[in-house]
Formats: structure tokens, C-alpha cells, sequence
């Protein structure tokens, strides 16, 4: 039986649907809001978090209750033809590649009921057992200061980091750099276009992060507008990873050449059997995998980890436990993260 095949014919039943807004005042100007999902039947709750950025998507005008999962029975693969082609924002989005967010706050709810109601964990249906997670930091930093840097590595010695180049990095930048922390992820962020974080094509940029970093992954540049930027990087294809783009195996096979290694994020694969079957796909391509977050504030975090500690634990992967979005603090969970620190599992703790 295949991976997903596995996952697809467990069975759920629910009985009620609820569901919790929640929010973090970022700065004046940015509000993160996410909403909580959550199953209920059999005595036990499944739950689920809808990652979709715009706040105002997560207004009751714009969250309709799918139909049909309210009173479902069956399986999750049955389940999931429910929820496909579902209208699950009630009209039109800014972002046609963020509709699968809210479909994976769902699907993911009722796979953590169904583990529930059987009293297992994700790894007993996967057949793989989850292990002690890796994680990196990722943030960007003040040049002058190289804060917060300094302020995490006076804390945590041994934190490495994924860190976001930008215009304003020179050679003695990054020399500080180096001699302060170690670097596994230099993420270009060239394929966020028309978002608030996209980064221009460099060739400047691109040779001075690959070469400083030698041992460090390549994340998302922009290949296709900038002929110098691309070719500055010729070089160092096998150290290319992607994250933006991947929403599917099709995305993957789409890329500009194979990739050693891929940026997975859960929730941009919407169903279960796209990501379950991403997974399987990966694996018999040899495709390594990391993890990556969508500043998840409540269980979604936990839910990424645990994947993330079953299919690709010793990666550096960009899941740190929330508090590592927040200034610098004493008493905060290190690297690698055990498996039974991992708040919000899928189904049962082994």
C-alpha cells in the first residue's frame, strides 16, 4: 500500500465543527491572524490551522463552513473528494497560490481526529518513526548591529540559522557573519513576486551569498528575469533549493533542472494525498527535504514539526518552536527538539 493509500483509508467521524480565531499584533502595521479548525467526534478533537495571510479573509463573510464535513463518516480519502474544488474562501483571493491554506487547516484537523479515534500516531500509519527534530532560525538582521543575531548566539551557541540576503549584504557583512553563527540556509527570497518580501535579481547579491557560505543551501533565486544573476550561480546548481514554487510533484517536475533538496511546506499542498504522496515521490527520487513554517500561532506549528520529525528530522529545518520569532529570551526548547516537545502532534505521542 502506498503512503498515501495509507492515510486516505483511515476512517473519521465527526460529529461538530468549531473553530477558534487567533491573533499577534506583529508591529503597527501587520496583525497576523490564523484560525484554528477544530473536529470533534467520538469523545476526542482533531485540529487544524488555517494559515492564510490576509486577516481579512478569516472574517465569517469570507470562512465558509465547507459542506458536507459537519456529520461526515468515512474515510480520509473520501473526505478529501468532499473538500475538492470546494470554494472554501466564498470569492476571489489576492494570492491564487495561498487556496490551499485553509483546505489543509481542514484536511489536517481531520487526520489528527482520525489518529484520535484510533488511538495512534501518525508514524504507526506511515510506518516511520518520528525522531529528534533539527531546527534553524530564520530572520533577517539590523547590518550595523547584526542583531538579533548576536543577542540569539550569546543564548544558544550552537543555533544555526537560515538567514534572508538582501541589497545592503557586502563582503565584511558577511565576513561578521560567518565568524558569529553558522549558516545552512541563504534564502534570496527571488520567487515571492509582487509580495511585500520579494528580492530582486542580483548577480552581485547572489555570488557573494554562495561563495560566503559555502556549505549553506541556495533558496529561491530568481533564475528567469536576470541572465547575469542566473549565470552567477551556474556554478552552484546542486546547492539550489526551492520553497515558493512547490505546491505539487508537478511543480517539481516544472523546475529548471532537478533538485537535490526541496523546501516542503505543508499547507501549500492543501489535500492529503498531495503532500503524502510529495513524500513518497521525494523519497524515491532521492530528493532530500527541510520544513518550513507559515508563522503558524497556534497547533499548526506542532503539526509541521511532527511531520518534519517523521519524514526529514536531521534537515535544517526552518520549523522552530514559535518563541524563536520573538526577541531573543533565556529557557527557550534547543536543538534538536525530542519528539515528545512537540506540542500539538498529529493523532497520539508514541
Amino acid at each position: 500500500m502506498t503512503l498515501p493509500d495509507r492515510v486516505a483509508a483511515l476512517h473519521v467521524e465527526i460529529e461538530s465543527v468549531e473553530r477558534e480565531r487567533l491573533s499577534l499584533a506583529v508591529s503597527s502595521e501587520f496583525t497576523r491572524v490564523t484560525t484554528v479548525v477544530r473536529l470533534a467526534g467520538g469523545g476526542v478533537e482533531g485540529v487544524g490551522e488555517d494559515v492564510t495571510y490576509d486577516g481579512r479573509l478569516h472574517e465569517p463573510e469570507r470562512s465558509p463552513e465547507p459542506p458536507g464535513v459537519a456529520a461526515f463518516g468515512g474515510t480520509l480519502g473520501e473526505l478529501s473528494e468532499v473538500l475538492e474544488g470546494v470554494d472554501l474562501y466564498g470569492g476571489p483571493i489576492e494570492m491564487e497560490s495561498q487556496r490551499q491554506y485553509r483546505r489543509w487547516a481542514w484536511e489536517s484537523a481531520a487526520l489528527d481526529l482520525a489518529l484520535r479515534q484510533a488511538n495512534v500516531g501518525l508514524g504507526d500509519v506511515v510506518e516511520r518513526q518520528a525522531t529528534p527534530l533539527s531546527f534553524v532560525a530564520s530572520t533577517r538582521i539590523d547590518p550595523r548591529s547584526l542583531e538579533p543575531l548576536v543577542s540569539w548566539v550569546r543564548l544558544y551557541p550552537t543555533l544555526r540559522f537560515k538567514l534572508d540576503p538582501t541589497g545592503e549584504w557586502d563582503e565584511a557583512l558577511v565576513e561578521r557573519i560567518d565568524g558569529l553563527v553558522g549558516v545552512d540556509v541563504v534564502d534570496l527570497k527571488g520567487q515571492y513576486k509582487g509580495t511585500v518580501v520579494d528580492n530582486a535579481p542580483s548577480a552581485r547579491l547572489y555570488r557573494l551569498a554562495a561563495e560566503a557560505f559555502p556549505e549553506a543551501w541556495i533558496e529561491d533565486p530568481n533564475l528567469e528575469d536576470d541572465p547575469e544573476a542566473a549565470a552567477a550561480l551556474d556554478r552552484y546548481r546542486e546547492r539550489i533549493t526551492w520553497d515558493a514554487p512547490i505546491h505539487s510533484i508537478a511543480d517539481v517536475d516544472a523546475l529548471p533542472f532537478p533538485p537535490r533538496t526541496l523546501n516542503v511546506k505543508p499547507s501549500r499542498f492543501g489535500s492529503l494525498p498531495a503532500l503524502f504522496t510529495f513524500y513518497e515521490t521525494c523519497e524515491e527520487r532521492g530528493i532530500s527535504l527541510y520544513g518550513g513554517g507559515q508563522f503558524e500561532l497556534g497547533p499548526g506549528r506542532g503539526h509541521i514539526q511532527h511531520l518534519a520529525s517523521i519524514f526529514h528530522a536531521d534537515s535544517p529545518n526552518d520549523v522552530a518552536p514559535g518563541e524563536f520569532n520573538a526577541p531573543p529570551r533565556e529557557g527557550l526548547p534547543e536543538s534538536p527538539l525530542a519528539p515528545s516537545q512537540i506540542r500539538h502532534v498529529l493523532g497520539t505521542h508514541a
